[in-house]
C-alpha cells in the first residue's frame, strides 16, 4: 500500500468532509516528515488512514476493541470518540495486512497520544492537531511550535487537550496523561 491507496481506502467509507480533513492531515504530516527527516511512506500512510473507522458505528468499534488481541479492553470505559484510532488501528491491520508498527501505533494512539511515541507517531498526532482546516485558539501556537520543535509541539498540544477535556469534565484516557509527562520532564 502506498499513500495514494491509502487515500482511496479512506474514501470509499468516509463522508466528503471527512476525508477532506484526512487529505489535510496528510498533506501536513508529510510537510512535518520532510522537515524531521521521518519516513515519508509511513507517515503518510497512517495520515491518509488515521479517520478509517472515524464514521463507523460505535457498537462495532466496542466489538472490534473487545475481539481484538492487541488492544486494551479499558478504553472501552472512556469517550467513545477514542475508540475510532485503536479499532481503526486493528481493522487497517486485519483488512490491509499492514504489520508495520509505526503505521499501525500511528493510527491507534493519533488521539490519545502515548508515551514513548516514534517520530511518525508524534507526526501523525500533530499533524491532526494542526492541520489549515481547524480553527481554535490554540492551533496557532501548535502550529508554529510544529516548525521549531516537535517534542514542545507535541507537549503543547496533549497539554490543551487535557486542558480542554477537563474543562468539559470528561474523563482523559490515561496515555494521554502518560504521554504529556514524558515529553514534560525531558
Amino acid at each position: 500500500m502506498n499513500v495514494e491507496s491509502a487515500l482511496a481506502e479512506s474514501k470509499k467509507v468516509l463522508s466528503n468532509k471527512r476525508q477532506a480533513h484526512v487529505e489535510r492531515v496528510t498533506e501536513e504530516a508529510l510537510r512535518l516528515a520532510k522537515l524531521y527527516n521521518a519516513n515519508e511512506e509511513h507517515v503518510g500512510i497512517a495520515a491518509a488512514l488515521h479517520d478509517y473507522a472515524k464514521e463507523f458505528d460505535q457498537t462495532h468499534l466496542s466489538e472490534i476493541i473487545e475481539s481484538s488481541d492487541h488492544l486494551p479492553k479499558d478504553l472501552l470505559m472512556f469517550n467513545e470518540e477514542l475508540l475510532h484510532g485503536p479499532a481503526g488501528a486493528e481493522l487497517i491491520r486485519r483488512q490491509f495486512n499492514i504489520t508495520e508498527k509505526n503505521i499501525l501505533h500511528a493510527i491507534c494512539y493519533h488521539t490519545t497520544g502515548r508515551a514513548g511515541m516514534s517520530l511518525e507517531e508524534k507526526i501523525v498526532f500533530l499533524a491532526d492537531y494542526i492541520e489549515p482546516g481547524r480553527d481554535f485558539p490554540a492551533v496557532y501556537k501548535a502550529r508554529e511550535l510544529a516548525t521549531q520543535d516537535l517534542n514542545e509541539a507535541c507537549r503543547y498540544t496533549l497539554q490543551e487537550t487535557i486542558r480542554f477535556l477537563m474543562s468539559k469534565q470528561q474523563l482523559i484516557y490515561p496515555d494521554t496523561f502518560h504521554a504529556y509527562n514524558e515529553l514534560t520532564k525531558n
